[in-house]
């Protein structure tokens, strides 16, 4: 591998995770195989990034209790980890902005460690620096499945040229479902087939159709969710007696926050 550049990847996963799901944790795993066994990439870390209430999707729990039980299906993993910062955010934050965000923190992180290093160890770096200076590119991918590849089609939900900023400046890993195609999909979009070689399709081969609807649906019937989501997120789901009939009914009557805002149905 010597001379060759290998590019450092942080998979950023944004979502409702109303659970969060053991298919969720999936997709990780899925993604840095696929990635990694092209020889180009080394993916260093995972993000996990709950929406905000102010998405106002239909049953979508409170914020505090979504992040609780991603960061405990978490613990599980040495390299995923949930961020708090667009669930506290007042308003409804644009995944393209959540991007910019973490791809901003990930450069000021880097820019920190070669300052301690470059202090540390200045005479050595300036020996290998050319050696290695095609090492130090970082790369962060949004990670989703098929249904968010699709939702680029939907109109009024994003604006084109987010869509151009994650897809063309930053990349897309996305992890295919059952009755999915996500191929005819980018053939037929003009902007994805400009940026289709930053998409990186992952067949799923073992196919596990988990919901977190039907997730939902199960815990309101009081039908077991074991194996589908990890032992303590369920028990901290029966804990605070969430997913009740009167919770999937929460914001049934209100538009969900990307129409409201690209309709102009909102002053924001």
């Amino acid at each position: 591998m010597e001379g060759h550049s290998i590019t450092k990847v942080v998979l950023l996963a944004c979502g409702s995770f109303n659970p969060i799901t053991n298919m969720h944790m999936r997709m990780f795993e899925l993604a840095r195989d696929h990635l990694e066994d092209t020889g180009q990439y080394k993916v260093v870390r995972g993000i996990i990034s709950p929406v905000g209430d102010a998405y106002k999707k239909k049953g979508l729990i409170e914020a505090c209790h979504r992040l609780e039980m991603t960061r405990l299906a978490t613990e599980s993993s040495d390299w995923v980890m949930v961020d708090s910062w667009e669930s506290l955010q007042p308003e409804w934050v644009e995944t393209a902005k959540v991007v910019r965000h973490h791809y901003e923190e990930l450069l000021a992180s880097e820019q920190n460690i070669d300052d301690v290093d470059t202090i540390k160890y200045a005479k050595k770096r300036r020996i290998e620096e050319n050696h290695h200076k095609d090492r130090d590119e970082l790369q962060l991918m949004l990670l989703c499945g098929a249904d968010v590849l699709e939702s680029f089609g939907i109109p009024n939900m994003w604006k084109q040229e987010d869509i151009a900023e994650i897809v063309g400046r930053h990349g897309l890993v996305c992890i295919t479902r059952s009755n999915s195609d996500p191929h005819k999909f980018i053939h037929q979009s003009d902007l994805l087939w400009k940026y289709r070689k930053n998409i990186h399709i992952v067949r799923e081969w073992v196919t596990n159709d988990i919901s977190a609807t039907h997730v939902r649906r199960s815990l309101r019937r009081g039908q077991s969710v074991r194996y589908l989501l990890a032992d303590s997120v369920i028990h901290y789901i029966k804990e605070h007696g969430l997913y009740s009939s009167e919770s999937e009914q929460k914001n049934a009557d209100v538009v969900l926050a990307p129409l409201q805002r690209y309709t102009g149905a909102s002053s924001s």
